[in-house]
């Protein structure tokens, strides 16, 4: 035997897998791929669900956020024409009759 350096006197084959372990591991990758998608899409569908109830809500509240804005100019209109001096000065009405008596 020599005394050289770098010299190895045991030869290491390299191990691989076989076609069919790699079919199956690639099948496997597929597998968790579609999975991971499916999961996020439905992620995306629920929030897209959530966020519609809520525009619904906003847009209800909105609409009755304008119904009670007229309503109260409406009683606050009321309210100043009777507390008016003008209207205070009025006489009432009364039925007086029609125009072909």
């Amino acid at each position: 035997m020599s005394w050289t350096r770098n010299r190895n006197t045991v030869k290491h084959e390299g191990r691989s897998l076989g076609p069919i372990s790699l079919i199956g591991m690639f099948l496997m990758l597929i597998t968790v791929m579609g999975m991971i998608y499916l999961t996020q899409g439905t992620k995306a569908t629920s929030y897209d669900y959530q966020l519609n109830e809520l525009d619904t809500e906003i847009a209800e509240l909105t609409a009755e956020k304008e119904d009670l804005a007229v309503e109260k100019a409406r009683l606050t209109s009321i309210a100043a024409a009777n507390d008016s001096a003008v209207a205070a000065a009025m006489p009432t009405a009364s039925v007086s009759g029609y125009v072909g008596e």
